[in-house]
């Protein structure tokens, strides 16, 4: 992982120790406030406050960090749908929150949530923290699956 954060959303999120995945052009870290067990803040490396301004190599590489996020989350943690919000409004850098969404509460290392909203939009101010103990288990997890 990049030692230092690429730009103040991977820093607010807590890049390298929150970091799972890195790419050449995107960042997957786990979020530290859980809606949803599993939920990940997939971050653009570009210096790009708008989507539009993504470049073309990093277009085509959100396809192969979507489909190796919603592989990983699969296998890692299992969701009936998943929900990608770009919200942006306090951290200005291109970044998704990703939420796996699920009927009921998911389990792992004491840690249980419970898909608050489900099945309407996520429920982001139902959240949980991991303990330190608890995100780096997560983030182990998750990581041990990673496909690419």
């Amino acid at each position: 992982m990049t030692e230092t954060a690429p730009n103040a959303t991977f820093a607010k999120f807590g890049w390298p120790e929150t970091g799972i995945a890195e790419l050449e052009h995107w960042g997957v870290m786990l979020r530290p406030d859980q809606p949803t067990l599993g939920a990940l803040v997939l971050a653009c490396k570009q210096p790009v406050t708008a989507f539009g301004d993504v470049d073309a190599a990093g277009c085509k590489e959100l396809g192969v960090a979507v489909r190796a996020v919603e592989a990983m989350l699969q296998a890692a943690i299992g969701y009936e749908k998943i929900n990608y919000l770009m919200l942006m409004m306090v951290d200005p850098d291109v970044h998704f929150h990703v939420i796996p969404r699920y009927d009921g509460a998911k389990t792992f290392d004491a840690l249980e949530i419970e898909d608050q909203g489900w099945p309407g939009p996520p429920a982001l101010a139902a959240c949980q923290t991991p303990d330190a103990a608890q995100r780096a288990a997560l983030i182990a997890h998750l990581g041990a699956h990673w496909p690419l």
